[in-house]
């Protein structure tokens, strides 16, 4: 080998290098973690960002919601009174990113959750920062009251908005994910979770 390619190698055998790790932190480096929230911390998610919980007394209603999280589960109860001619809700909404950063999950099929139903309706929504009047894709929660865990998947594009026009979820713009509990009437609620991540 002579001393010119002998050169070359030498100076093109770190540009290699660091190319290749540069291509390996994109790779693996970006994508987003599976868990969402394993509630292991009491203040904040899986992510690092703090739980906030919000309910229909900022419309009107009288709903009431207490949260303990203990030993890597959050359970949830309270006593739903509506506001005058809406559904009433109290919920929680986990963080994917700082408030109004999109968190691309393009890479996943949907949410996971690990839930425990005692009484109540639930729901899921996936919270895009494309979505301004609040009608973010939901889904209803189907599990039996049985006070068990399930296993609930559900795929981004069963997720729908309940008033305004049906455009399809854009998982590379969500912001939070929120879990819902709902009544048109006066009513109770009571669950637990054990972990939500995306799949």
């Amino acid at each position: 080998m002579n001393n010119r390619k002998a050169s070359a190698l030498i100076f093109i055998q770190p540009l290699l290098l660091s190319t290749l790790l540069a291509s390996a932190s994109i790779s693996f480096g970006s994508g987003m973690a599976l868990v969402v929230d394993d509630f292991s911390n009491a203040q904040q998610t899986s992510l690092g960002f703090p739980r906030y919980f919000v309910n229909d007394t900022m419309a009107g209603g009288n709903t009431t919601t207490e949260q303990l999280v203990a030993k890597g589960v959050i359970s949830t109860k309270g006593e739903i009174v509506p506001p005058r001619g809406q559904p009433g809700w109290a919920s929680i909404a986990l963080p994917l990113e700082a408030q109004g950063t999109p968190k691309d999950s393009s890479a996943f099929e949907g949410v996971r959750l690990l839930i425990k139903v005692n009484s109540g309706n639930l729901s899921v929504s996936a919270n895009s920062t494309e979505v301004s009047n609040f009608d973010y894709h939901v889904a209803l929660i189907a599990v039996a009251a049985d006070g068990k865990f399930h296993e609930v998947k559900i795929p981004f594009s069963a997720m729908k908005r309940s008033w305004s026009e049906q455009t399809p979820l854009n998982p590379k713009t969500l912001n939070s994910i929120s879990i819902t509990a709902y009544d048109m009437a006066k009513g109770s609620f009571d669950f637990a979770v054990d972990e939500v991540s995306f799949y």
